[in-house]
């Protein structure tokens, strides 16, 4: 455990001080209990006297509680470690978009953001190189994974993980035919489950291949809350264009919001990997920040609230102001 509360400090004090400043006199506890609750506290307070201060006596309490945490401590920074780890791990949308069929957010500020994603892997030859490119470059993609192909090639999928991208489904066959309810089910669901057994990651995004909406597919997962990520810029690298083609392919169609489409397998993705690095340069040339999917909505969620809190402040304001306005008429009158 050495080492452990102070990495964990700062994520206890803005999950439990909340917590911490209850009213414990409002809440009915058995007299056990409440001396419980009134040590959790205590071990609470204690972390948080570690933070902000560099003096000595600070950071040997600091030390003290790493080298002998007690057991209400350590199961305390376990639960903590493991609700960080599972929130890293979880890739959804806000429930507004949940069962929605979309290919890009419409954001007002002037920030222009836009996701790179990749389909059809993981796969050994392609998948490597643009994790590298994505690493050196400081980006997070998304990819939407087959599952035979994670079933194939797990510790690839570990590795997509474990550098920080995010992960989406797209079906386990990768087929296009028409599926009764119960075939879709299985193609989505298997997917689902493999991708957590194998990284950890719980997915509520997918993308339906070949962006087939009528198959049965994609209606079960608008059924099972899933986004269904379609895109708005298409490489077309499947058909194995040029480089130059494909990076026009995409600049043409970029925007603000949007959602491009690239493959990591499937085929050959040579041609991806070499114009890759082009359209992350012209991008940045253009101003673009690049997020996952799931922070694209995310991203348009906190638009909306903002723009929802700015016209109650402002209809407030107005609520204030009019009696104001009516006395000043009031006067003028006599």
């Amino acid at each position: 455990m050495l080492g452990v509360a102070a990495a964990v400090c700062s994520f206890i004090v803005s999950l439990i001080l909340p917590w911490n400043r209850l009213d414990y006199q409002a809440i009915s506890y058995p007299a056990t209990q409440q001396v419980q609750t009134q040590k959790q506290g205590e071990d609470v307070a204690s972390v948080a006297s570690c933070i902000g201060s560099n003096s000595a006596d600070a950071q040997t309490h600091c030390n003290n509680l790493n080298a002998k945490p007690n057991d209400a401590f350590r199961k305390l920074i376990q639960r903590l470690e493991q609700q960080a780890k599972e929130a890293r791990l979880t890739f959804g949308v806000p429930k507004q978009f949940q069962g929605k069929t979309l290919e890009a957010v419409t954001l007002t500020s002037q920030e222009k953001v836009i996701a790179l994603t990749f389909d059809d892997g993981p796969y050994p030859e392609y998948t490597p190189p643009i994790l590298d490119i994505l690493k050196k470059n400081n980006i997070k993609g998304t990819f939407f994974w087959i599952g035979q192909n994670l079933k194939a090639f797990p510790e690839l999928g570990k590795q997509v993980v474990a550098e920080g991208h995010a992960i989406g489904n797209h079906t386990w066959h990768h087929w296009y035919k028409n599926m009764s309810a119960a075939v879709a089910a299985r193609e989505i669901e298997d997917t689902t489950e493999l991708i957590y057994k194998t990284t950890g990651v719980r997915t509520s995004l997918f993308r339906p291949p070949g962006g087939y909406l009528y198959n049965g597919v994609a209606d079960y997962a608008k059924k099972k809350n899933y986004l269904v990520a379609m895109w708005s810029a298409d490489s077309s690298d499947y058909s194995r264009p040029g480089v130059d083609k494909l990076v026009n392919n995409v600049m043409r169609n970029a925007k603000p919001g949007g959602m491009v489409l690239m493959h990591d397998g499937g085929g050959n993705r040579v041609n991806t990997v070499k114009a890759l690095p082009i359209i992350i340069n012209k991008l940045r040339q253009q101003g673009y920040k690049f997020v996952t999917v799931s922070e694209l909505f995310e991203l348009q969620e906190k638009e909306q609230l903002a723009a929802t809190e700015a016209k109650k402040a402002a209809s407030a304001t107005g609520a204030i102001e009019k009696p104001l306005s009516d006395r000043q008429d009031a006067s003028s009158v006599q």
